[in-house]
């Protein structure tokens, strides 16, 4: 029989309106909430509003933190768990994107841990203290509402890497497919281009188990049509359930069997200066390079998810998928250059072995972002 590990600690509670609950699955955790969430949209679309009125029904005072960025910082970060301590917080409510959901997780860490910066690139212990998050996301792609990790940049050493650790594993995860019904085409085609790589990913990467595999292959069959009906312009309550279920699934895989070397080169890829593109797009600048690498050197990962796909090439469906919906480019065309390629290597952090190439050392990460240009 195959060893499996597969540890999700976290409660999912997923569905239309269910926002409105929150209150009812914060008020177990505390009394005093700081929620953590982005700079205007929370406020501008009603999300914030309704989340205040739930906590306050449940009886849960909350101070609010909404100036975080799209690439969250380790200055940030450090200040906001002051205002934690401050105000009392015994929970952490995460509202928004990847980045407001990451910064979240962080705080809750970093009020035991902290401060941040030093813990940017590391797995932290378990340790008594940490705040419980529930994470609720308006976007749906980085799955980071059942994942263990947080991507931050330490401001000091010019780092973007994850805090990891199961004390970062959210203790509810309030999926409400409705918050992403406002967010734009483009937001939403580079959100899940994200949830699909994470789905390719967890079906090559070294730790996939039989059950991993399985999920993996419902989000292949899932997300690629979903991305195609979002760029033509559908806007249903189907089209963005869907959307919202396969980051779901692609967060899973993240918990569970990881990523390989597409998330480490694009996280490689930001600096406090120059952030980048967003993550998804950022990864899409690397996957066609990815994947032909892998075809090359290994085949048999490759053919799952070629097989997933339903396609006798996973380079060519995927990179005809880019093209489709709008995220097909190059490293040169972001803006990037030749010269750029060894501080992009120089940062590489976490766990390269994951990704099923025989040596997936700095040469041939190094080859991969040529390839990219």
């Amino acid at each position: 029989m195959t060893l499996l590990d597969f540890h999700t600690p976290t409660r999912i509670v997923f569905g239309r309106g269910r926002l409105d609950e929150l209150g009812a699955h914060t008020r177990p955790w505390g009394r005093t909430a700081l929620i953590v969430c982005g700079r205007t949209s929370a406020r501008t679309t009603g999300i914030l509003h309704r989340a205040l009125t739930s906590l306050a029904a449940a009886q849960v005072t909350a101070h609010v933190i909404d100036g975080i960025p799209p690439n969250p910082q380790s200055a940030g970060i450090d200040t906001a768990a002051a205002t934690a301590r401050t105000a009392g917080a015994d929970v952490i409510v995460g509202i928004g994107g990847g980045s407001a959901l990451d910064a979240a997780k962080a705080i809750a860490v970093s009020i035991v841990h902290g401060p941040s910066g030093p813990l940017i690139g590391t797995t932290v212990p378990p340790r008594s203290g940490c705040l419980p998050v529930i994470a609720v996301p308006t976007t749906a792609g980085s799955g980071a509402e059942v994942t263990k990790g947080a991507i931050i940049t330490d401001t000091a050493r010019g780092v973007k890497a994850g805090i990891r650790g199961d004390d970062l594993f959210p203790k509810t995860a309030l999926i409400d497919p409705a918050l992403t019904d406002t967010q734009p085409a483009h937001v939403a085609i580079a959100s899940g281009f994200d949830a699909l790589a994470h789905a390719v990913e967890g079906l090559a990467a070294r730790r996939s188990s039989p059950l991993t595999e399985a999920v993996a292959a419902h989000a292949l069959q899932l997300l690629p049509d979903t991305l195609r009906r979002v760029a033509a312009g559908d806007t249903s309550r189907e089209t963005r359930d869907r959307m919202a279920y396969g980051a779901l699934l692609g967060g899973l895989l993240v918990a569970t069997a990881s990523t390989c070397l597409p998330h480490r080169m694009q996280q490689a890829m930001g600096t406090p200066d120059r952030p980048g593109p967003s993550h998804g797009q950022g990864l899409a600048l690397l996957y066609p390079a990815w994947l032909t690498s892998l075809e090359q050197a290994a085949p048999h990962a490759a053919v799952r998810i070629s097989d997933a796909l339903g396609t006798d090439s996973a380079r060519g469906t995927i990179t005809q998928l880019l093209t489709t919906i709008g995220l097909r480019s190059s490293l040169t065309a972001a803006g990037y250059h030749p010269d750029d390629i060894p501080a992009f290597t120089a940062r590489i952090t976490g766990n390269t072995d994951n990704d099923p190439h025989p040596d997936p050392g700095i040469p041939l990460i190094t080859t991969i972002y040529e390839r990219a240009l």
